[in-house]
């Protein structure tokens, strides 16, 4: 298409300028300073949750073996009692009264060597009780920091998507008057020349390249018929000549 209506070229300005701003609107919805907070808090969300997993499986690993500690103490103790019973009741040989005696005094030592073990444990599993609690009270925090952040991201989506229904709807009343091939060649061009298609030529300087337009070209365009389509040189975009063009 090479021609069209000066009233539907300078048309075409206002349809490039509610495109603009709807690209400025999905960029500012791309880079929310709140997506990079979102984004750096969830990397330490995850850190976290990869520390209380290593914390959890450590305290579980801590409490199963304070339980076996325990066992084995009681079973030394249950022992050591019933010998002692059968040692008091004074029944059995002066032998077997003797074998009892040191066995009693062996399972002193063996109780006191667990009991030993059994606290060594119990202030293992503490220290990591500590830790994994603090772990915890950390990641919830940074689970309500998140929370708080999705509902501002979300707020300013709203307002974002409002406008931008906005600018939609006045972009569609504007573009409807506009032929079909006009619009398509609109439609190409911005797709090749990233967003923008159409830019206004005043005293001489094209805002599509934001260049002077050189004498020698800015003659020819102004001795074209006024339906006739310009096109930058430098940007290729369409140039609309407007009262202030030259």
């Amino acid at each position: 298409m090479t021609t069209a209506p000066p009233q539907e070229q300078r048309r075409l300005l206002d349809v490039q300028e509610l495109d603009t701003r709807l690209d400025q609107i999905a960029h500012r919805r791309r880079t929310l300073p709140v997506l990079t907070r979102l984004t750096e808090l969830e990397g330490r969300i995850a850190d976290l949750e990869t520390a209380l997993v290593t914390s959890r499986t450590a305290t579980n690993d801590l409490r199963r073996e304070l339980k076996k500690a325990e066992t084995d103490v009681e079973q030394v103790r249950t022992r050591a009692e019933r010998d002692q019973a059968r040692l008091n009741s004074g029944t059995g040989s002066p032998k077997d009264l003797q074998a009892l005696q040191h066995e009693l005094v062996a399972l002193g030592r063996r109780q006191s060597e667990l009991e030993d073990v059994e606290l060594e444990v119990m202030e293992r599993l503490e220290a990591h009780e500590g830790a994994l609690a603090e772990v915890t009270k950390a990641h919830g925090e940074l689970l309500t920091q998140r929370t708080e952040l999705e509902a501002e991201r979300d707020a300013a989506f709203a307002e974002l998507d409002t406008e931008a229904e906005q600018v939609r709807a006045k972009r569609a009343e504007t573009i409807a008057p506009l032929d079909e091939k006009l619009v398509a060649l609109y439609e190409r061009l911005r797709g090749r020349l990233g967003g923008v298609a159409v830019a206004a030529l005043r005293r001489g300087r094209s805002e599509g390249s934001g260049l002077q337009v050189p004498g020698t070209e800015l003659a020819r365009i102004k001795a074209l018929p006024p339906e006739e389509i310009v096109f930058c040189e430098d940007s290729g975009r369409i140039l609309v000549r407007g009262e202030d063009a030259y």
